[in-house]
């Protein structure tokens, strides 16, 4: 897409100019609309969106720490390629804590946190039939957060970037596997299910399943040759039985 092509966000409140801008390029490269390997120039994207250089500058750092771009001395950036190893990490490193917040917060959640849960569920489901996809991210964050509503900062903050870091992948398996909202919401009715339960393992196994599911199938596409350990190893830390079925930690 050329930088002329690129739809102007719209600006409300001048004093969130940086926040809306990095908003609006972080959508249209989480859904694909600026592709892997999309140059972007601050002065070109100034001059479309009616703005001075000083907030693309800003968004681009944003979107930097988040991994979405590659940005250069020269004011330019690049949309970054799909990293098959980098998301065998993150979702790693993702599966390792959120399972861990799961598993503090079964059994623990106030009526505040079962409201807002049982809330995003129906949020999502709705987002989706009217084909609201940023809605259903919203829903999808604040479900998941809910669901491990008892953990602190700074660990909570660092998994709801992991989980803001996923979503380029999340949308990808969407978009590949269109089935896969189906099984999606059965498993997250399982982990709400469990996390209002009395068995911090079994929650904590679903999350990490439920979480993995994504990564192997996203992984399968983008390097079916490889053998990326992260999610295994994260996964088998808070497996109940291994892949044939064996209990190897009583529940």
């Amino acid at each position: 897409m050329a930088i002329s092509d690129i739809p102007p966000p719209v600006f409300t409140d001048r004093r969130q100019t940086s926040l809306v801008v990095h908003r609006h390029i972080r959508d249209l490269i989480i859904n694909n609309v600026l592709p892997p390997g999309t140059r972007l120039k601050q002065a070109e994207l100034a001059r479309q969106f009616g703005i001075s250089r000083a907030p693309i500058r800003e968004a681009f750092r944003m979107l930097q720490e988040e991994g979405l771009i590659d940005a250069d001395l020269n004011y330019a950036a690049q949309v970054r390629m799909f990293d098959a190893e980098g998301l065998d990490q993150l979702y790693g490193a993702r599966i390792a804590l959120e399972s861990l917040g799961v598993r503090i917060s079964t059994g623990r959640l106030d009526e505040n946190d079962n409201a807002t849960a049982h809330a995003a569920l129906s949020r999502m489901r709705w987002c989706r039939e009217s084909g609201d996809m940023e809605s259903w991210a919203q829903a999808h964050r604040d479900f998941h957060s809910a669901c491990m509503s008892k953990v602190v900062n700074p660990v909570a903050r660092t998994v709801r970037s992991y989980a803001e870091r996923s979503e380029r992948y999340v949308r990808l398996y969407q978009r590949w596997f269109p089935e896969s909202f189906t099984t999606a919401d059965r498993e997250h009715e399982q982990i709400l299910s469990a996390v209002l339960g009395t068995d911090p393992d079994v929650s904590a196994e679903l999350i990490a399943n439920h979480l993995a599911r994504t990564a192997r199938a996203v992984l399968s596409r983008l390097a079916p040759d490889s053998r990326f350990p992260a999610v295994e190893e994260a996964v088998t830390i808070f497996a109940l039985r291994d892949p044939s079925g064996t209990v190897v930690r009583p529940q």
